[in-house]
């Protein structure tokens, strides 16, 4: 598998991706893509970045994964792109309005998955989370920069 990335702003391949494009070719992407898969986080810039004119770039038989922010997606225009003939699939595990209310169209999707969002629930995270609390304790008590800081004018933890 060739993997490509979309970025706030575009930077060299490295040794996971061979590509990294900047977020104003988010179309051109998931265009040559075959899978599209959304990890954004919920800010600002990236609400409803996957918008109509996005999922009407993507090949008749890519498939759009979200794990991302339900808010990244305009859910209208996946519904409009999620009939026969237009993309193979989708799978979701985060929604604009959480949880999906019972009555949403996408439950009766043939072609789209729903999930529940369980990303943040695997073996030994409760340990981790105690862990990085302890390392940064550590690391305040004695003047240190501390680790995974949100960056609020981001409104995410950047890398």
């Amino acid at each position: 598998m060739s993997v490509r990335g979309v970025a706030r702003t575009p930077r060299p391949g490295d040794d996971v991706f061979v590509e990294i494009v900047g977020a104003e070719r988010l179309a051109d992407a998931v265009g040559a893509a075959d899978y599209v898969i959304d990890a954004l986080p919920a800010t600002d810039e990236t609400h409803h970045l996957f918008d109509h004119a996005v999922f009407e770039a993507m090949k008749p038989w890519a498939r759009f994964v979200n794990v991302g922010r339900g808010s990244t997606v305009d859910q209208q225009a996946l519904l409009g792109r999620s009939r026969p003939g237009a993309i193979a699939g989708a799978a979701l595990d985060v929604f604009e309005d959480e949880p999906l209310p019972e009555d949403d169209p996408l439950w009766a999707t043939p072609n789209v998955i729903v999930s529940p969002h369980m990303a943040g629930d695997a073996a030994g995270w409760r340990e981790g989370v105690v862990e990085l609390f302890v390392r940064n304790l550590e690391r305040y008590l004695t003047g240190r920069p501390l680790l995974n800081v949100v960056d609020k004018t981001r409104g995410y933890v950047p890398s």
